[in-house]
């Protein structure tokens, strides 16, 4: 049975507002580095050299937030693929606290792309088999 990508996270100083809870801005960016790692340490495509001739650009997101998090708690950050189409990947993610409780929850669609030499064209371009394959390896069916 395939099993989510999971990351832990620390709530850092940073991370929070005037309220003493995590500023919701920051919780999208720690979704940017859940998927960032995903890409780098499941799928062995790092940003760093993916982003010389492709991308993979967040075409939706849709997000539910459960519960506050607070500064010193450390969430467990979960991804899974629900549909894997040729160009693109919808994912599910969910971060729980050390309470089991969810404190976000949502889905994310990313486009594999190639960015043109000159950087003013972007086009969807069909995921090759080898990285299908590494990707299928998260395809959690929810109901």
């Amino acid at each position: 049975m395939n099993k989510p990508f999971i990351k832990q996270e620390k709530i850092r100083f940073k991370h929070i507002d005037y309220a003493g809870i995590v500023f919701y801005p920051r919780f999208l960016e720690m979704l940017n580095d859940l998927v960032e790692d995903w890409f780098e340490e499941a799928l062995e495509r790092p940003f760093s050299k993916m982003h010389e001739t492709n991308g993979i650009p967040t075409v939706d997101l849709k997000v539910q937030f459960k519960n506050a998090a607070r500064l010193g708690e450390v969430l467990n950050k979960s991804l899974w693929v629900k549909e894997l189409k040729s160009s693109s990947v919808n994912c599910g993610f969910k971060y729980t606290n050390e309470s089991e409780k969810v404190v976000l929850e949502g889905d994310v669609t990313l486009v594999n792309v190639t960015i043109a030499e000159d950087r003013n064209t972007i086009k969807a371009e069909p995921f090759n088999e080898e990285m299908k394959q590494k990707i299928s390896k998260f395809v959690i069916q929810t109901t």
